[in-house]
């Protein structure tokens, strides 16, 4: 068995984010365009006799409630799945605001699932990697290849897609908005069938993604405002730096995005930004 063994959790960024309608189920249909920046959290697991967690980093205190943390429920399902009976001690450095809108704890439960494979030395197959870890949520597939892609469905159905390169500046107020609160004042209309496969779109330039963002729009984005117009004035503020090419929410919220041709550009509006809100958490990264 391998050393002490390290993934990235990258945060996954909804460009864009329409709700299609309620279903049945009461699961929404969607589709979204997701996108990932080298800004996240990180994975680190190790041998041990059992399976444990640690959890260090800024936003550390955040998890201290949690009573059974989606990386442990990962490490658990691998387990049960592949049949390994080793244990391993994974220590989660969360870099990340919780609750945010950028996919941490999915992208943590994803890169934990990477990290154990690779210490116990195993591969599922795909298809039931797959399903594993959609039991998990809705956004650990995308996060288990951390590559753009179109989601749609209700999150499990994705494609990879090739984006032109650009930077991210990342912004949070330092407020939680709960999802289920969003969809509550969203209230989508139900369902009255089966949405067809969407177009998958391609992208020439940075220009041509951010025409097609701009029209996509993030559905949830006006009913988060209207529960915490701080959101809004996150969005204004990022919108308001030099060469934003767009500015939106990413998910469910209060996580607000810009998008930035160079990297020079990036780094230069999120200095700007967290001088003049010393209380945002503000990060600065390539899309990868």
């Amino acid at each position: 068995m391998p050393g002490p063994v390290r993934e990235n959790a990258f945060a996954k960024i909804n460009l864009t984010l329409r709700i299609l309608g309620r279903r049945e189920d009461g699961y929404h249909e969607l589709r979204s365009l997701v996108a990932f920046a080298r800004i996240g959290d990180s994975v680190t697991a190790e041998k041990a006799d059992v399976v444990g967690l640690g959890v260090t980093g800024p936003f550390a205190k955040a998890l201290e409630a949690e009573a059974d943390n989606l990386v442990l429920r990962a490490a658990r399902a691998l387990r049960g799945l592949t049949g390994v009976e080793a244990g391993a001690h994974i220590t989660l450095e969360k870099n990340l605001p919780v609750a945010s809108g950028i996919g941490g704890g999915s992208a943590d439960a994803a890169a934990a699932l990477r990290a154990l494979m690779r210490l116990w030395q195993v591969r599922p197959d795909e298809a039931a990697l797959a399903e594993l870890a959609a039991s998990l949520g809705a956004d650990v597939p995308v996060c288990l290849a951390s590559s753009s892609a179109l989601m749609w469905g209700i999150g499990e159905r994705t494609a990879e897609l090739t984006l032109p390169p650009f930077w991210f500046v990342l912004a949070n107020p330092g407020i939680e908005v709960q999802t289920g609160r969003v969809f509550r004042e969203l209230a989508a209309p139900s369902l009255a069938g089966h949405p067809a496969d969407p177009e998958l779109p391609s992208f020439a330039s940075l220009d041509e993604l951010v025409r097609w963002a701009a029209e996509e729009g993030n559905d949830l984005e006006a009913p988060a405002i209207r529960l915490a117009p701080q959101i809004g004035d996150t969005r204004a503020a990022i919108a308001a730096t030099v060469d934003c090419r767009l500015a939106r929410m990413s998910g469910s919220g209060a996580t607000c995005f810009g998008l930035y041709p160079s990297e020079e550009a990036a780094k230069e509006a999120a200095y700007a930004l967290g001088l003049a809100h010393p209380g945002w958490w503000v990060a600065a990264g390539k899309a990868l």
